[in-house]
């Protein structure tokens, strides 16, 4: 067994920061000053398949925004941190609340900010277009973009390396 699937293996959270890894990064604002952001349908799927498997979905982002919480109550999300300038305080908050060892939590960010996690966590996940100095401290990085199935990716992965893929998968293969 690789050391990829064997941290996979481990996970029972994975965290997800947004802007960069749910979305593809852009912010669009309206002439009222809403904020609107793009989601794949697919990643939501792949977070559903793996919250059924039973690992915990959480969320943490520096930015604020109702359509975040709008998103995280669809997909089933209740560990949600906005606001977050030092990304490392939600997840050490996460660590606690949930009593999980760090080499149980995977972490998807995509920039810098996220590093002091991404260093911490027992699996680092990030996607293509992420500066080399985050894609050089992770243990996996997506073939498919940010907001375009990264997220989906990140959770197959998961979900393979647990034995959990195909159960998901008997659900709609029948």
């Amino acid at each position: 067994m690789s050391d990829l699937e064997t941290r996979a293996r481990a996970v029972r959270m994975l965290v997800f920061v947004v802007d960069g890894v749910l979305t593809d990064g852009s912010l669009f604002y309206g002439d009222d000053g809403q904020e609107y952001k793009a989601f794949n349908s697919r990643d939501g799927h792949g977070i559903k398949m793996l919250r059924d498997a039973g690992v915990e979905i959480g969320i943490i982002t520096g930015r604020t925004s109702q359509v975040v919480l709008h998103r995280a109550r669809n997909l089933g999300i209740t560990r949600i941190f906005q606001g977050a300038g030092d990304k490392l305080i939600p997840y050490q908050e996460l660590l606690a609340q949930t009593a999980l060892a760090q080499e149980q939590v995977a972490y998807m960010g995509d920039d810098l900010v996220d590093l002091p996690v991404l260093r911490r966590c027992g699996l680092a996940l990030t996607v293509p277009d992420a500066p080399d100095e985050v894609k050089a401290r992770c243990h996996f990085v997506t073939r498919a973009g940010a907001g375009r199935g990264a997220a989906r990716e990140a959770c197959e992965l998961i979900l393979r390396a647990q034995g959990a893929w195909d159960a998901q998968l008997a659900h709609y293969d029948r």
